[in-house]
């Protein structure tokens, strides 16, 4: 790849830019990602995803948030980057590994049109319902069913790592307005030393959900493929549901397989969107 050359892709609506670390020439940090993701003075992203080596997998990835976090897994991010890997050949086979900061995962191409991978199914791991895995700070060994008070609101809340936090509230109606309005508020909750991941789920049968989503250090968001993993796995965890089940978001759906030993595998489509190569005045400013 030629020095500074980006992919933006997104899967159902969640956006990410891709780049390679061995081929960009500014430094990945707070200031650059912020710049990067800016709708109105960079790219504009849910995210940046960046190609690294590893010594463990095939590919290596660093996730990070537009507010210039890390991020642990991302569901859609790992689907786009696999995407990216298919569509420029970096990879010889339609099934490979990559190391994430939470772990190793698997990626196969599913489905592919006119040389692009369009569907793709990635190995997320396993769900914890474990406390220190998660974590939260109660003095239990899970927190299923428990109440938090924000503001004037009281929450049943159901919290699962599937690699990184998940805080998941089942609820009779869903209300986007309610979500921009708490999920900040929950997300940065003293009950979260590392913060978390918000989704609010609606149940339609045993084998789909709705839900809508805030994710921590991006706000709402359209779609989410670890959202969907970790609605699925307490879902089924608490009998609600099949273990195959159908996560609808805004931006779409994601189908989500939650085995016995909690192991979660996912499926859906990736949409390229751009690729081309920062300004010399973008570079400037990086």
């Amino acid at each position: 790849m030629k020095n500074n050359f980006f992919v933006k892709s997104h899967g159902l609506g969640n956006e990410y830019v891709v780049f390679d670390s061995e081929a960009i020439t500014f430094k990945i940090n707070e200031s650059s990602i912020k710049k990067l993701c800016n709708v109105n003075f960079g790219i504009g992203s849910d995210g940046l995803l960046l190609k690294v080596p590893s010594n463990n997998a095939d590919f290596g990835l660093q996730i990070f948030n537009p507010d210039g976090s890390e991020a642990e897994k991302s569901g859609n991010g790992l689907r786009i980057f696999s995407k990216y890997l298919y569509d420029y050949k970096l990879c010889k086979s339609r099934f490979f590994t990559i190391e994430t900061r939470s772990g190793i995962v698997s990626a196969e191409i599913i489905e592919v049109k006119n040389n692009k991978a369009k569907i793709i199914k990635i190995d997320m791991g396993k769900a914890s319902f474990k406390i220190k895995d998660i974590p939260v700070n109660i003095h239990k060994p899970e927190c299923i069913d428990e109440f938090l008070k924000v503001e004037d609101k009281e929450y049943k809340i159901n919290c699962v790592s599937v690699g990184n936090p998940h805080c998941v509230i089942i609820k009779d109606k869903l209300d986007i307005g309610e979500i921009k309005k708490y999920g900040a508020l929950i997300e940065n909750n003293k009950l979260f030393p590392n913060r978390i991941n918000v989704q609010f789920v609606k149940l339609i049968n045993r084998k789909e959900v709705e839900i809508l989503i805030w994710e921590r250090g991006a706000g709402f968001t359209l779609a989410s493929g670890s959202s969907s993993c970790a609605v699925a796995s307490v879902m089924v965890k608490m009998g609600l549901t099949d273990n195959n089940l159908k996560v609808k978001m805004i931006g779409g759906s994601l189908d989500i397989e939650v085995d016995n030993s909690w192991n979660i595998k996912m499926t859906g489509e990736v949409k390229q969107i751009a690729e081309g190569f920062l300004s010399e005045e973008l570079l400037e400013e990086l």
